[in-house]
């Protein structure tokens, strides 16, 4: 499987603090949980203002590969699901943990054989749960597989039925087997056997979605989730934007002292990236909910923060950088499962800052972050578009700051550079800095 073209990228300075607004495209999350379920469901479904990026293209033609019609025009795309799923060719699951994890379960309902692969990095992404759970509702793993690359042969209906699992390196184990769940012939029972699940909001937004096309999912008793089998209801809907991707543009504001503004933000939603509201809040942001959206005012200080982000693991990376920037010590708990995602991020957190002159050490489940004087040098991304967003935070206010490469931000929001130099452009136009400098 190829791998995106390294794209080395100096990360701007801000001359000025930061005043913009900035729309953020669509929730990746949703959106593959929207495009799964239209995969699975009973007729066509429309999907509206979707993400368009690396993660859900590789979820596309995921789907495609299985037998899904899926036609795009602007920003709606017609989801259309066969009578029959299909075996096609190898799934490219690329490094996104959301195709690695959703598709399997999918690809079980297959009468025949599906192979999987994705980067090479992704070889080290946690899939062994997945697998073994498969194993117990009758699917054939090759060779007994526990990482990509892997090959099922699935049964055209496997009988379901009840799954024990241990979750607490992933909530989307459990999410993967709930989306599939309802077309199992018995339905599923998944009970999860471990230390706590990070991320429960994802898998709270996966039993709503179900819910909304009419799936029974009984969620009541803590670590269990039982999907009756029955059909999945089409299902037109718009997508909300990415809260997790605002993260480096509301930081931009609380490390600058600027104000910046994300259009469209929800008052209700199950994206743990609304975390954001009350985590910016305390670093001392002024932070408000208006119907123009959620404004983000940076103060004269940044406060250290003790955050527990559990449920919202995927902030840590924003959340370290602007800790670093910090009047002292900081502490991140309850994250350790990240050191399975698109890389060890607290080792890559620890590494990068502790290069660039901070004190960063980690602990068994997070990380404590000393503040200092930091300076110029390369920031790496190890192909994982948070830690390329946690650089370009750095930049503002950091000379010299280059990312090795910032092509992985593809991952999520292939936008990234270009609204960071319009949100920066449009601040220095408003403070006089572009005159001043001709």
């Amino acid at each position: 499987m190829s791998t995106p073209q390294q794209q080395p990228w100096p990360a701007p300075i801000a001359q000025a603090p930061v005043e913009a607004t900035v729309l953020i495209p669509g929730s990746k999350s949703e959106t593959n949980r929207a495009l799964v379920l239209a995969a699975l469901a009973t007729g066509p479904s429309v999907i509206t203002d979707g993400l368009d990026s690396r993660d859900t293209r590789l979820m596309r033609d995921a789907l495609r590969a299985l037998g899904v019609g899926i036609t795009e025009a602007g920003n709606q795309w017609t989801v259309q699901p066969p009578s029959t799923l299909s075996a096609g060719g190898t799934v490219d699951c690329g490094l996104a943990g959301t195709v690695m994890r959703f598709v399997p379960p999918i690809a079980a309902l297959v009468n025949g054989s599906v192979s999987f692969d994705g980067d090479e990095q992704a070889y080290a992404r946690p899939m062994d749960v997945m697998l073994a759970a498969l194993d117990q509702l009758g699917v054939t793993v090759e060779d007994q597989a526990t990482s990509l690359p892997f090959t099922l042969t699935g049964t055209g209906r496997p009988a379901g039925g009840v799954v024990t699992i241990d979750a607490s390196s992933s909530s989307q184990f459990v999410s993967g087997l709930l989306l599939a769940g309802a077309k199992y012939a018995e339905g599923i029972d998944i009970r999860h056997d471990g230390e706590p699940i990070p991320s429960l909001p994802h898998i709270e937004m996966t039993v709503a979605m179900l819910r909304a096309r009419g799936v029974q999912v009984d969620d009541s008793e803590p670590d269990r989730w039982v999907v009756a089998p029955g059909p999945i209801r089409p299902l037109d809907v718009s997508i909300e934007p990415d809260l997790s991707n605002a993260a480096p543009f509301l930081a931009a504001a609380a490390v600058t002292g600027g104000t910046v503004t994300i259009p469209h933000w929800p008052t209700r939603t199950l994206q743990p990236g609304d975390h954001l509201r009350g985590i910016l809040e305390q670093f001392g942001a002024e932070v408000r909910l208006t119907e123009a959206g959620l404004t983000v005012h940076g103060t004269d200080q940044l406060h250290h923060v003790d955050l527990d982000l559990r449920e919202a693991s995927e902030l840590t990376p924003v959340v370290a950088a602007v800790a670093a920037l910090a009047n002292t010590t900081s502490h991140i708990r309850g994250v350790g499962h990240i050191r399975g995602h698109e890389t060890d991020r607290l080792a890559a957190l620890e590494f990068e800052l502790n290069s660039l002159g901070g004190h960063v050490v980690q602990t068994d489940d997070g990380l404590t972050i000393h503040p200092r004087l930091m300076y110029s040098g390369e920031w790496r991304t190890y192909a994982d578009h948070r830690l390329a967003q946690a650089g370009a935070v750095l930049g503002l206010v950091i000379d010299d700051i280059v990312l090795d490469d910032v092509s992985c931000v593809d991952k999520t929001m292939p936008e990234f550079v270009t609204l960071w130099q319009q949100m920066l452009a449009g601040s220095e136009r408003r403070s006089g800095v572009a005159e001043a400098r001709e």
